[in-house]
């Protein structure tokens, strides 16, 4: 498959990235990560092996969009949990007390 990461294109082929990877130990994946074989590496760290780049010349997207082509399992971002409002004293000890009895 040919794709363009850091304006370079490159023809890459999901047994070329198995070969590459063979024997890459991965690296602690906070973010962004991909699955290959039964290992999961950081999307940079992937990139930079395939490509031979700086991992600041190219974004983890252009990564992530050629490994999902080629078929491999890739994670985003985790998602934020949602902000949760403090409750007022007043209402924390309501809450304590349960719910009014509905008469």
């Amino acid at each position: 498959m040919r794709c363009v990461i850091a304006r370079f294109p490159f023809d890459i082929t999901k047994s070329g990235v198995l070969e590459s990877m063979k024997g890459v130990k991965p690296e602690q994946a906070s973010g962004e990560s991909v699955t290959i074989g039964r290992r999961t590496y950081p999307v940079k760290q992937v990139g930079q092996v395939i490509t031979r780049q700086d991992r600041r010349d190219f974004s983890a997207g252009e990564v992530l969009r050629a490994m999902t082509q080629l078929g491999f399992t890739c994670r985003g971002l985790p998602q934020a949990a949602a902000p949760t409002r403090d409750l007022t004293p007043v209402q924390e000890a309501s809450a304590m007390l349960g719910a009014p009895a509905a008469a």
